[in-house]
């Protein structure tokens, strides 16, 4: 009788020796959609490599997902800037494949989300591209409402989905 092997799965908050494995994600994952820098996708963003720098200042967290070791995929929370400090915004929610069709972004959303409520913030709002459809579909499971205009400054002017949920 052969015994299936489990997987060493962690789900944890970011550390600064992260910063470079989740950078390397992002930018493998907007690579394979075509979410290229000159259209304004994640990937241009300048504090790109300095992850945990970003989500270390207050209300803001990041988490990552690794398999053995290996970080695979990551989300975070933080403020949406140039707006109503009631809004939260759900931020860069990568997965490599490996990482894909486990319910590991579910797991970190929500996780993200419970975050959010306890921060104080009672809305919560994304954007995203129609290229990532697997994503829109997690995100309207979990309530998150299409809206027409942009909200805050978050210079990803090529996310042509938006959405927001009430925490």
């Amino acid at each position: 009788m052969n015994e299936v092997a489990k997987e060493s799965v962690a789900l944890r908050r970011m550390t600064a020796k992260d910063n470079a494995a989740i950078a390397s994600v992002i930018r493998q994952v907007s690579a394979e959609y075509g979410l290229t820098a000159d259209k304004g996708y994640t990937v241009a963003d300048p504090n790109l490599d300095e992850l945990y720098q970003l989500y270390s200042q207050k209300e803001a967290a990041y988490w990552v997902v690794e398999f053995e070791g290996v970080v695979v995929g990551g989300g975070g929370v933080a403020p949406l800037s140039c707006s109503e400090p009631d809004i939260c915004e759900l931020q860069k929610m990568y997965f490599l494949p490996s990482a894909r069709g486990r319910g590991l972004a579910k797991k970190l959303a929500l996780l993200a989300l419970d975050h959010a409520r306890a921060q104080g913030f009672t809305r919560c709002y994304l954007e995203t591209t129609e290229f990532l459809k697997e994503a829109i579909g997690l995100y309207e499971h979990l309530g998150f409402k299409h809206i027409s205009e942009p909200l805050g400054c978050t210079g990803h002017v090529d996310c042509e989905v938006r959405m927001l949920k009430t925490l």
